[in-house]
């Protein structure tokens, strides 16, 4: 990995890229969510000095994690290898099997390759060969739910791979992408993320997500390799005038921190509205210090909460936009406000677009035909962004 030269400029084109990402150094590893939380979100700090690279408001930065090393010992076990073994590599020199379980190659999640070769191999696989058929995906993926290549290397002792054949059955260690939660204008030389640290039981094993706990167990003394990740489609407006109403509900908030930011440092006059939800104010509130100064210094116009978890009705920030329809309905349709929307895609993204639909359709006094098509216009016009996942 290239070294990074804080004191030397950068040169007119940065080495840094995604396939020579920037080893930056983790600054703050602070959690945000209390402790009575359900949730581990961190809030991260890594230092971008001497990157050359930049990003905006509303994009994403990639890290590259490596792979809990607990987990790869526990696959060297199961395969009764010693981890000394010679392996190839994806790409480069040959390496040892456990450095390349730690950073070449994806060890959770099964691949069909090698679900085919554990269900030709095993004594007794008949359930998954069953469950290969092209017509099972959906049974296949109910039956995987928490199952990670090592369970299945333990429950079928029978089958032995070579060190060389096992990485040849593995899928490549991708990176993941989280959006921005600063602005370079405001930290010149820093990235932030909010991340929630995915932990859960099953099987009996403690699962864990492979960036999140890299970040927030492993990566306080060793570089953090990232790269920059454009969404041209989620930048702020041009105009800094627009009004903007931003909903971003748990780690959805993170490009809603940066803009505001962004907004404050450019001394952009537009009104900015804020819809947030998290289970509980007391121990949920992310960057509620954040949003306190920027409400005092009139940056943020407006900040409506939605907690889940705080009342026997579940409410969302679905419900927190119905309450204020007529009031988007203004900033949209008489103010020209840009509505931006961040976060889980399977179900807030849609019960939010389903709500925009509606507001347009009560407060406009249009048809459902007619409101479905002011809502597509808002998006051909680039005042409707989502960045959802």
């Amino acid at each position: 990995m290239t070294e990074a030269t804080a004191t030397l400029a950068a040169p007119p084109t940065a080495p840094y890229s995604r396939t020579n990402p920037f080893p930056a150094i983790m600054l703050v590893n602070r959690r945000l969510s209390g402790p009575e939380s359900e949730k581990d979100t961190r809030h991260f700090e890594l230092d971008l000095s001497g990157w050359g690279l930049s990003f905006e408001v509303g994009d994403s930065v990639g890290v590259y994690p490596t792979n809990d090393p607990d987990l790869a010992d526990g696959i060297i076990r199961a395969l009764g290898a010693t981890g000394d073994e010679k392996v190839p590599r994806l790409k480069g020199e040959p390496t040892t099997l456990r450095d390349a379980l730690l950073r070449d190659y994806s060890i959770t999640q099964p691949t069909p390759k090698f679900l085919k070769a554990i269900a030709q191999r095993a004594d007794a696989a008949p359930t998954l060969s069953y469950l290969l058929a092209p017509d099972r995906k959906q049974d296949l993926q109910t039956y995987l739910w928490g199952m990670e290549v090592v369970d299945f290397l333990i429950e079928h002792p029978s089958v032995r791979f070579t060190p060389e054949e096992f990485v040849g059955l593995l899928s490549k260690l991708q990176p993941r992408l989280y959006s921005v939660a600063s602005s370079l204008k405001a930290f010149p030389d820093e990235v932030h993320l909010i991340v929630d640290v995915v932990r859960y039981e099953s099987n009996g094993r403690l699962r864990k997500g492979v960036a999140s706990s890299f970040l927030a167990e492993r990566a306080d003394d060793v570089p953090v390799p990232v790269f920059p990740s454009n969404a041209k489609h989620f930048h702020l407006p041009e105009n800094p005038d627009t009004p903007i109403i931003m909903v971003g509900p748990g780690t959805g908030i993170a490009p809603f921190r940066a803009y505001l930011q962004e907004r404050q440092v450019t001394g952009a006059k537009g009104k900015n509205w804020l819809f947030f939800g998290a289970q509980h104010v007391k121990c949920d509130f992310a960057y509620e210090e954040d949003f306190d100064v920027f409400m005092k210094k009139g940056i943020l116009t407006r900040l409506d909460c939605a907690w889940s978890r705080d009342q026997a009705q579940k409410i969302y920030v679905q419900h927190k936009m119905a309450e204020n329809a007529a009031e988007i309905w203004k900033w949209i349709d008489a103010e020209g406000a840009q509505f931006f929307v961040c976060g889980d895609a399977r179900r807030m993204a849609k019960d939010v677009d389903a709500t925009l639909r509606k507001i347009v359709q009560e407060q406009g006094g249009k048809s459902v035909d007619q409101a479905n098509e002011y809502v597509e216009k808002l998006k051909s016009d680039k005042r409707y962004k989502r960045d959802v996942y």
